[in-house]
């Protein structure tokens, strides 16, 4: 069974995408700073978001990392 939004309240990642991330990070801090942060070839030479979907979609790891910076970088609920 399938759960419902308000089934993971507590959950900030619920129903948000990798693109929505990704945008995110890059207007906040911009490839050369997510570089800095995540040294993976797809932020550090010519960048885009199409390969940097292919590549975090494959690599668990990798994705783990840029899903922590997100949510480092998003205001804390109280």
């Amino acid at each position: 069974m399938k759960k419902k939004p308000e089934d993971q309240p507590n959950n900030p990642m619920h129903g948000v995408k990798l693109v929505d991330i990704l945008e995110f990070l890059v207007t906040k801090y911009g490839w050369e700073e997510m570089g800095r942060h995540i040294s993976i070839r797809c932020f550090t030479h010519d960048p885009s978001i199409k390969s940097s979907l292919k590549f975090l979609r494959r690599t668990p790891w990798a994705r783990a990392k840029v899903e922590a910076m997100y949510l480092d970088s998003i205001p804390k609920k109280v």
